[in-house]
């Protein structure tokens, strides 16, 4: 027999199935990665077309059968319509939710995964936080709730705590000065090593509180990158859709958080 249970989580996905319904996946907070269907969920004036759009954030009432879940009622607290307004928000929070997706397993302990995801999208919305940054921090710590994050608090080959300048991707984490000339290695600033330190060993809830200098964040996407192309075996169709977007954005003067032109912003005022 099966039984009703009520469920937080967030949509991360969902797909058409026959004429009226959906299929969704969502990151639970009780029962980790899971897949449900929603009744008659693209039918006009359905209450369940809303609750069942992708970012949709609160309690899930379904029906669990022996093989299945089945979604009754969904109680949204936040739908993320903000992130909507914008190509650029829209496709970093789209990549999000498939990272989530990457790692999220079923029947697992989820809980810190959905609050990054909660707070990530979050930091998207906030006006005063680089997307880039806040792309970077979700990156590493997922990696660092999955258990695949680089070891940066000392060197890889001596154990030598200080003078951690060099990042090889090879060996997973950092090397001092003198065993970085030995081998292929990434410089490493030392305030891209205090922030990637600050990330990985933080709450949570305190992980959007602080910006980087272009030259450090930049020093940090490339560390990340080369790491996550060794590490994460899967494209993100989100992120080409992001990374063409932002080759187009480079060449246009537009505000990447309001999508407006600054000209415009001063003739508004």
């Amino acid at each position: 027999m099966g039984q009703t249970i009520v469920l937080t989580g967030m949509v991360l996905s969902a797909v058409p199935v026959g004429e009226y319904d959906k299929r969704i996946t969502l990151l639970t907070k009780e029962r980790g990665k899971i897949s449900a269907f929603v009744r008659r969920a693209r039918r006009p004036g359905s209450q369940m077309m809303a609750a069942c759009s992708p970012f949709s954030f609160g309690q899930f009432e379904v029906y669990e059968g022996r093989s299945s879940y089945t979604v009754i009622k969904g109680e949204i607290s936040n739908y993320f319509r903000e992130l909507a307004r914008n190509l650029d928000n829209a496709c970093y929070g789209f990549y999000f939710l498939e990272l989530a997706d990457y790692y999220a397993r079923e029947n697992t302990d989820e809980i810190h995964m959905l609050k990054l995801l909660y707070q990530s999208l979050r930091a998207l919305e906030k006006e005063s936080l680089e997307n880039r940054l806040v792309r970077r921090i979700f990156e590493l710590k997922t990696l660092v709730i999955n258990g695949e994050y680089p070891n940066v608090f000392s060197c890889l080959n001596c154990g030598r705590e200080e003078e951690l300048h060099w990042f090889s991707t090879r060996r997973g984490g950092t090397l001092c000065g003198r065993c970085g000339q030995q081998g292929a290695a990434v410089p490493l600033n030392a305030s891209t090593l205090y922030a990637m330190q600050y990330i990985i060993t933080s709450d949570i809830e305190k992980l959007y509180t602080f910006i980087l200098s272009p030259e450090i964040l930049e020093n940090l996407e490339k560390i990340m990158d080369e790491y996550l192309a060794v590490y994460v075996e899967r494209n993100f169709h989100a992120l080409q859709i992001l990374e063409e977007n932002d080759s187009l954005m480079a060449s246009v003067p537009v505000s990447r958080k309001t999508g407006e032109h600054p000209d415009e912003n001063q003739q508004l005022q």
